[in-house]
């Protein structure tokens, strides 16, 4: 019996490469976000250049996708454009990377990189590691070739039928994914009032559940003439929406894809009537997240904006002392108390400063009483 033969993989590995081509495309992040960023890389490994994209912001799955399949940009012909919905354009797509296809016979030759690339199979290095997969080493034995890789950082050596039967089932449910969260992500606003009530159970999940799929189409439909001409009614609803489900993915401890959320709300209030309640919201994730900082920019814009002073103003002054500026917590504190506010956060924040103040306080303080009484005379 021959011996093994082993080909380190390292040199044909294809790590990153989605992501390195992302950078020369202006338009990459917004085809991401309408064609979905996976389905965007099985289009470049078919060789399906998207040529235009017709959204459809009731139904997304109904988006119209413009493309090519080879050539390059100059010999790419109208006669050779082609048109399907999105939904459609993505069974294509999986259809295309999961036909079975014959393996080509292993190299013989460590040299022999293209053979090398052609046994695995070149699409199915380019799949690998948008599922996390490094591939260290093949290995050609007696029964059969064996793929060693890495995967959520533990070694596994699988038979590469075993490996390439992996990835096509990565890639048929991805499909399923899309499919599912298209049935959910239809945008019903009155679903906003049954979230809010959730919210108000601290049914933080339900809420989860009922708004979860908007943001990826909201984000999309941003951008479009339609969607900037949305009414202010419709605009306010869409943002209280998205402000309930972002303060309920901080409350499941998602902190960063609550903000993301929060923000997209922020751009659908504008100065409208949910605005104020949208960044006291951000505010107070930022705060409670302990970026005192950042949160006294959205606070300060709640305030502007008719936010509940009583809810605001001492979230802002423990921001402002936590930030060592104690004029401006002082301040605060007594905005709060006019708001009708007391109680022993008040108090605590009022004698912090004034312990930090000491007897500068004392002096200002005269200075300003004096400034006063000259004034009066």
């Amino acid at each position: 019996m021959a011996d093994p033969l082993s080909f380190s993989l390292q040199s044909i590995r294809t790590d990153g490469w989605f992501e390195r081509i992302g950078e020369t495309i202006g338009s990459f992040h917004a085809l991401c976000d309408i064609v979905g960023s996976n389905f965007f890389a099985f289009a470049m490994i078919t060789g399906a250049r998207i040529t235009a994209l017709t959204v459809d912001r009731r139904n997304p799955d109904n988006t119209l996708v413009d493309f090519v399949v080879g050539g390059s940009d100059g010999e790419a012909t109208a006669a050779d454009a082609q048109r399907l919905t999105l939904g459609d354009f993505r069974r294509r797509l999986v259809s295309a990377l999961t036909a079975e296809e014959a393996i080509p016979p292993p190299p013989t030759r460590p040299t022999d990189t293209e053979a090398l690339q052609l046994h695995v199979g070149v699409r199915y290095m380019l799949l690998a590691p948008l599922y996390g997969y490094e591939l260290e080493r093949l290995d050609v034995e007696a029964a059969g070739s064996v793929v060693v890789l890495r995967h959520d950082g533990v070694e596994q050596a699988v038979s590469l039928e075993a490996f390439r039967a992996r990835i096509r089932a990565h890639v048929h449910e991805e499909l399923e994914r899309a499919s599912k969260a298209q049935q959910r992500g239809a945008i019903e606003l009155s679903r906003v009032a049954e979230a809010g009530a959730a919210a108000e159970r601290g049914d933080h999940i339900k809420v989860l559940e009922l708004l979860g799929a908007w943001p990826a189409p909201l984000a999309i439909f941003l951008r479009t003439p339609e969607g900037q001409l949305l009414n202010a009614e419709t605009r306010a609803t869409i943002a209280r929406g998205l402000g309930l489900l972002g303060s309920a993915c901080i409350a499941l401890d998602e902190v960063e894809k609550g903000e993301e959320v929060l923000r997209l709300a922020v751009q659908y209030a504008g100065d409208g009537p949910a605005a104020a309640g949208i960044f006291t919201r951000l505010g107070a994730a930022m705060f409670n997240d302990s970026r005192p900082g950042e949160a006294i920019g959205p606070l300060r814009r709640a305030i502007n904006l008719g936010a509940d002073g009583s809810e605001v103003w001492p979230l802002l002054a423990d921001a402002f002392l936590a930030r060592g500026r104690l004029l401006a917590a002082l301040g605060a504190v007594r905005e709060a108390r006019s708001n009708g506010v007391s109680g022993e956060v008040l108090d605590r924040i009022h004698d912090r400063v004034m312990e930090r103040l000491g007897d500068r306080y004392a002096r200002w303080a005269q200075a300003v009483q004096n400034s006063d009484a000259t004034a009066q005379e």
